[in-house]
Parts: C-alpha cells; sequence; structure tokens
C-alpha cells in the first residue's frame, strides 16, 4: 500500500470539513475521490499534501501514511522529497516565465542538469503541444495547454505519487478527453495518482477504484465497474436514470 488515510477529521475553525474518513492508494493504481461540492473531497487531498495550514485548516484525529511512513502534518517541501506531488486545482503555473522556465522550475528539489533537460524532452513527448512552446510565456497558453504544463512541471519531480485536483476544470470538451488519456498515459508510466474531480463520468471510467463524498464523509466505495453500475451513482452523479 502506497498511501493510507486512517479515520482523519479536518476542522475548518469550528466547521467539520470531514469526518472520520479512511482510503487507500495500492502502488499503480488511480484513485478517483467524487462528490458533490463542499462534499470535502478537496480537503481530503489537501491533508494529504500537506497544505490545510495554508487554508486555516488543521487535521484533528487520525492517521496519513506515504510508503509506510507516517506524513500527518508535514509540509509540502518534505512531502515533494518523498515522492508526492500536487497538481493544484486551477493549475497555478508562472504566468510571466516561459514554458520551458515552468519546467524547470518543477525539478527545484534536483541538481543534475543533464537529467533535467532529458526529463524535458521526456515531457515534450508526453505533451507534443508544449514543445512548440518552450520559449512562449506560459500565461499566453490556453487553459488546456496550461493544465498540461501543470501535469508536466509535477512529473519533473519524478513521484510516486501524483494527486491531481480538478484537472478538467475549465477546459474545453476535447482538451478533457486529451488530459484524462495523459493521465492514463503517466499511470501507465509508473506513476500512482489520487485523483479529485467533478467529472465523475470521466473520472470513474479511468480509475481502478473510488471514493463517494458526502457531508464530510465516504458513503460509499468500490470498484469502478461496480461504481458505474450503482443504481445512485447512475442517477445523481452520471445523469442516467
Amino acid at each position: 500500500m502506497l498511501l493510507e488515510v486512517k479515520n482523519i477529521s479536518v476542522y475548518y475553525d469550528s466547521l467539520r470539513a470531514l469526518s472520520d474518513v479512511s482510503f487507500r492508494v495500492n502502488e499503480g493504481e488511480i484513485i478517483s475521490l467524487i462528490g458533490p461540492n463542499g462534499a470535502g473531497k478537496s480537503t481530503a487531498l489537501k491533508a494529504v499534501a500537506g497544505i490545510l495550514d495554508t487554508n486555516g485548516g488543521t487535521i484533528e484525529k487520525g492517521a496519513i501514511l506515504f510508503d509506510g511512513k507516517s506524513i500527518k502534518g508535514s509540509k509540502t517541501h518534505e512531502l515533494v522529497k518523498s515522492g508526492l506531488t500536487l497538481v493544484p486545482e486551477g493549475r497555478h503555473i508562472f504566468p510571466t516565465m516561459t514554458v520551458f522556465e515552468n519546467l524547470e522550475m518543477g525539478a527545484f528539489t534536483r541538481i543534475d542538469k543533464v537529467a533535467i533537460k532529458k526529463d524535458i524532452d521526456r515531457i515534450c513527448d508526453l505533451f507534443p503541444q508544449l514543445k512548440a512552446r518552450l520559449r512562449q510565456k506560459a500565461g499566453t497558453l490556453s487553459t488546456g495547454e496550461q493544465q498540461m504544463l501543470a501535469l508536466g512541471r509535477a512529473l519533473m519531480l519524478k513521484p510516486k505519487m501524483l494527486l491531481a485536483d480538478e484537472p478538467s476544470l475549465g477546459l474545453s470538451p476535447n482538451f478533457v478527453d486529451l488530459i484524462f488519456d495523459k493521465i492514463l498515459e503517466i499511470n501507465r508510466d509508473g506513476t500512482s495518482i489520487l485523483l479529485v474531480e467533478q467529472n465523475a463520468q470521466m473520472a470513474l471510467e479511468i480509475c481502478d477504484r473510488g471514493y463517494v463524498f458526502e457531508l464530510g464523509s465516504i458513503v460509499l466505495e468500490g470498484n469502478k465497474g461496480d461504481l458505474l453500475e450503482n443504481e445512485k451513482i447512475r442517477k445523481v452523479y452520471l445523469g442516467i436514470s
């Protein structure tokens, strides 16, 4: 087991955002967290990513283990070194820097310049659209291209696990399909993925297993086949009666 979240409860001041939430990610899996807005799925991701305190949240109880070690309360830069990397909601690229410079920034913990250049070439193979725009300011890219850049920048850290928060947000349908295809490709190359995604159909189609959040708790879990056939999931989240 690569990631194990055990019975965590999270509060924002006196407001409870998560209550006794548990889930796991095995090595090589794609795990999707789905649910309505405000259900707690992004809070769960932020708890794993070590950025709750920047948003005023605190983990009041429970444990988070990554690669067998406790990471509860760890800072983001510590998690990056252990192989856990976040692609945040909204992408958060550096708009005034070039695509190449953004990718270089992704390798901020590394010192081997030859290996960094090879990995930039590898990212360009994965995202050919970026290769033609390496010297272009990142802020001039389309939203879909910016999402590719955010994923590529995260991969420059060579993570064991990628945390992806709403990667389809604001993208055109064509780019949504492309981004999910790339997430599958990244996973096939050996990176485990924990995905928070509002597009439940796409999230469930690409995952191995999923967890359904409602009102700060997990109300349903299972493999993708079972969840895609679940009557409540089909009606509430997939719009299929």
